[in-house]
């Protein structure tokens, strides 16, 4: 599907203010955060919908602008952390979409894994050159994964069926280019 790129910056919006906000609500009801990762959703379903630069600035500035506005994630040394982890989910998934014709599952599972390596190097980063106290990258890595597990369930649950939803509205409303 190609979107305009007026769509593409309106959809982008509406996938940060619903990054932002989905965390309160999981917060709210317990502090689930980290377990279910709510900010994953929306950026994960971004990379479907947006081209590179577009699906980057959702990875890049949702966590930043949910930490400015509610301190979720923490400035340190989760900020960075998932500024980095996030974007990465976005771009894999938004090039595997423009340019291969591979599975939606399998879509999600390589940006996982992507964004959750490109996470322990910037934990190596971090650990090495500012002197933080965090895991060496392998337990980093291995520990969101296994904390994250419900969320990854999740993820996996529900992207596929907003994908669908997504993309029948944005033909309903002929929300793209016609080729």
């Amino acid at each position: 599907m190609k979107i305009k790129p007026i769509h593409q910056l309106v959809l982008s919006g509406v996938f940060i203010a619903i990054g932002v906000v989905l965390p309160i609500a999981f917060h709210a009801i317990g502090g689930a955060g980290a377990i279910f990762l709510p900010m994953h959703i929306p950026v994960l379903v971004a990379g479907f919908f947006l081209n590179i630069p577009y699906a980057a600035a959702v990875g890049i500035l949702t966590p930043l602008l949910s930490s400015l506005f509610t301190g979720m994630p923490p400035v340190f040394p989760m900020l960075p952390i998932m500024m980095v982890e996030l974007p990465v989910y976005a771009i894999v998934i938004s090039l595997l979409t423009q340019k291969t014709k591979l599975n939606l599952f399998i879509k999600l599972l390589v940006a996982m894994a992507g964004g959750r390596i490109a996470a322990g190097g910037c934990v190596y980063v971090l650990a090495t050159f500012f002197s933080a106290k965090l895991p060496g990258p392998d337990v980093f890595i291995k520990g969101s994964v296994v904390t994250g597990l419900p969320g990854i369930g999740i993820q996996l649950l529900l992207i596929p069926a907003v994908i669908v939803a997504l993309d029948k509205f944005m033909d309903a409303r002929h929300i793209q280019t016609q080729d």
